[in-house]
């Protein structure tokens, strides 16, 4: 079980609870070894009591360790201890997408694509690194206070999946796909129709299939057709819609075939979202399908926990809708065959002639209003001179633009801001306000802090064309190295490989009777993980089997009654508690055991333990010498000097200035063990120049 202010790993201290989910709770906490916060997902004790699913999971966490991108919440470990399994993951401070949408009801269609190509672009890295995601949905997106987006839970979905426990493994059934549903293969496309939904939620603040029962929706996403954003929001431009209609294909081969080409799109759709560049998202007959039987059943032990009679109930609506398909349509004089490509090719046709008819008609009325100017401004005298000085004023004209059409032109450019040195998030958010488009390259730099946007290949101050793209270079910090992994090696050939890549080795021992004596049980971080140069790897050796001891739990920081029973529990006992004062442990918890956690002892040992009554109080009566030579060389007998007393903790306790040694001091109630005495006092270096001198004396306090 975890506990607040429980120490994890060697290195993670738990904080404080900031979450919990169908499989895990998460804690945020801080790494002692780097010096940084974390967040740490602890899986739930149903799940870890699961052999088959804790193998797949940890081989799932190892792979989404290896992601290292803007757009993900980065793994840093994987561990066990005690029979907790958990991860180590980048803290991100911020708010989910769900509770952001359920915030703003629902977001301009700009936002919306925005937010989906930072999501994209997350997916995408981990598909090229053959990780699905298998639940991308609102709740597995964070937005971070500085506006980044960031997709969390790689590698845990399919761990999961693939081993049935419970209805919270399937993911959200609001937004899997159809082949999911199934209980069929998913594979890259599943992610895409996932995230079309999340889209569609964020464009109109709603799902587009619901029910009463996680079986009733599965069946809509097999079924239903995908109904239009525009249906409940009218706002959203054409080519939003249909990126979303063409994620949301029921048959995986018509939506989009990756990620790169969906993030064209989302880009394309802010340039020109009226536009017409979104091919395939017709449905097709066959698109939406019966289920049979069969497949209800399917569905019902991949949601779990229905009853009989909402089996039977959804196997009777099925048999209804396919006798109704079934049906054969009635002859009909006016009946016709309906060809949706022929009648997509004639609205393309009359809009191009009605076009054209427009242009002639311009063409025309410029044509006559040019006569008639020319027929006012004409030198009678010489219409030669006139056909040319016409020609001459036209061809100016051509050449130099009428002040309007240059205001114009000069409004439709944004000038690009100076975001050199800025933080990427920030240089995304003002870009993405001037409409503005944006490439990231990450470039390892030993001076830029990670995230810092270090070049741009647009100036500031340079007038652009909105939709232009911006390419920045930005900092991915130093560059990181993989870690060797020594499991099973001897120690010897561990420390050799650890530090010839650069790494610091810190030898722990423990019992183990799987591992033979001197070879490595585990290590921290683990192999493969990438981390800073010269990080300090926790190298754990075995001493063999403990031939029947018992390992020593930690019962520092409970209380008297827990460690009694704690200890019990494992077989020992305590026959001795004594209280103490202790300045680090709260009082009434457990500040000291006879035998240190970790070891292995006896059977039946029998402990002692201490418990803390507080930080005690302290005293200091005594009287101060004056200042020696050694000390203080320019100090001259008889000149004031001011003591100041102070804790080490920084508590000042007498605070006089005095010309008189001995200085008799008695202080009382001090909290703190130890403390210093500050001596100050004025030399004259030069005529009419001071200078303040001062030293210092380390003192103990009594205990009262």
């Amino acid at each position: 079980m975890v506990k607040i202010g429980m120490m994890i790993g060697g290195r993670y201290e738990i904080l404080e609870k900031i979450g919990n989910g169908g499989m895990s709770d998460v804690y945020k906490a801080k790494c002692h070894k780097l010096n940084r916060y974390v967040a740490i997902k602890v899986l739930k004790q149903e799940f870890s009591e699961n052999a088959n699913f804790v193998s797949k999971f940890r081989i799932e966490a190892q792979a989404a360790a290896g992601l290292m991108h803007p757009n993900i919440v980065n793994v840093y470990d994987v561990g066990e201890e005690n029979g907790i399994y958990y991860i180590v993951m980048e803290l991100v401070e911020g708010i989910t997408l769900k509770k952001y949408i359920e915030k703003k009801a629902r977001l301009s269609y700009k936002e919306a694509v925005s937010i989906a190509i930072q999501v994209s672009m997350g997916i995408e890295a981990a598909h090229r690194n053959h990780i699905i995601h298998r639940d991308i949905k609102p709740q597995n997106i964070i937005i971070s206070r500085d506006g980044k987006v960031k997709v969390t839970d790689f590698g845990i979905a399919k761990a999961a999946t693939s081993n049935t426990i419970t209805s919270n493994v399937m993911g959200s059934v609001h937004y899997t796909s159809p082949e999911q549903a199934r209980g069929g293969y998913s594979d890259e496309k599943s992610d895409i129709y996932s995230l079309g939904i999340t889209l569609f939620e964020m464009l109109t603040g709603r799902l587009p299939f619901t029910g009463e029962t996680t079986v009733a929706i599965a069946i809509k996403q097999i079924q239903d057709e995908m109904p239009s954003p525009r249906e409940y929001v009218p706002e959203v431009p054409y080519s939003v819609e249909q990126i979303v209609l063409k994620c949301c294909q029921k048959s995986p081969d018509r939506r989009y075939q990756n990620v790169a080409d969906l993030i064209t799109d989302l880009k394309q759709s802010l340039v020109d979202p009226e536009g017409d560049f979104v091919s395939g998202t017709e449905q097709v007959e066959g698109d939406t399908k019966d289920l049979s039987d069969q497949d209800i059943v399917q569905i019902k032990r991949r949601t779990r926990g229905k009853t009989i009679h909402e089996d039977e109930e959804l196997m009777r609506l099925n048999h209804e809708s396919e006798e109704e398909y079934d049906e054969e349509p009635e002859d009909d004089d006016d009946h016709y065959d309906y060809n949706p490509t022929m009648e997509r090719v004639t609205t393309i046709l009359a809009i191009l002639a009605g076009i054209a008819i427009c242009a002639i008609i311009v063409f025309f009325l410029f044509r006559v209003f040019d006569v008639f100017s020319n027929d006012d401004s004409k030198d009678r005298g010489n219409p030669i001179q006139s056909v040319e000085e016409s020609s001459s004023q036209s061809s100016q004209s051509a050449q130099t633009p009428t002040g309007t059409e240059s205001e114009e032109s000069e409004e439709m450019l944004v000038e690009m801001p100076a975001i050199l040195g800025w933080n990427l998030g920030d240089a995304r958010s003002i870009l993405r306000d001037r409409y503005l488009l944006v490439e990231v390259e990450f470039v390892e730099s030993d001076e830029y802090a990670a995230d810092i946007v270090m070049e741009a290949d647009i100036e500031a101050g340079e007038m652009v064309e909105p939709g232009t793209v911006v390419n920045l270079k930005v900092s991915s910090g130093v560059s990181l190295v993989g870690v060797p992994g020594t499991l099973d090696m001897t120690y010897e050939s561990a420390y050799t490989i650890l530090t010839q890549s650069g790494f610091t080795v810190r030898r722990e021992e423990d019992y183990s009777d799987t591992v033979a004596a001197g070879n490595v049980i585990s290590q921290i971080p683990a192999g493969g993980l990438q981390v800073e140069p010269g990080t300090e790897v926790v190298v754990t050796v075995s001493l063999g089997s403990n031939q029947g001891k018992v390992k020593v739990p930690n019962v520092i920081g409970m209380t008297e009654e827990e460690a009694i029973i704690t200890l019990g529990e494992s077989g020992f006992t305590v026959s001795n508690v004594s209280q103490v004062y202790n300045s680090e442990i709260a009082e009434g918890l457990v500040c000291y055991q006879s035998y240190s956690a970790g070891t292995y002892v006896e059977p039946k040992t029998v402990f002692k333990i201490h418990v803390s009554l507080g930080p005690g109080t302290y005293s200091y009566n005594t009287s101060i010498a004056m200042p020696t030579t050694e000390e203080a060389p320019s100090y001259v007998y008889g000149q004031d000097v001011n003591i100041v007393i102070r804790t080490d903790n920084g508590v000042e306790l007498y605070n006089h200035t005095t010309s008189s040694f001995p200085q008799a001091v008695s202080i009382y109630g001090i909290n703190w063990p130890t403390g210093s005495i500050t001596f100050t006092y004025t030399v004259t270096t030069a005529p009419g120049v001071t200078e303040e001198m001062s030293f210092r004396r380390n003192v103990e306090f009594t205990m009262d």
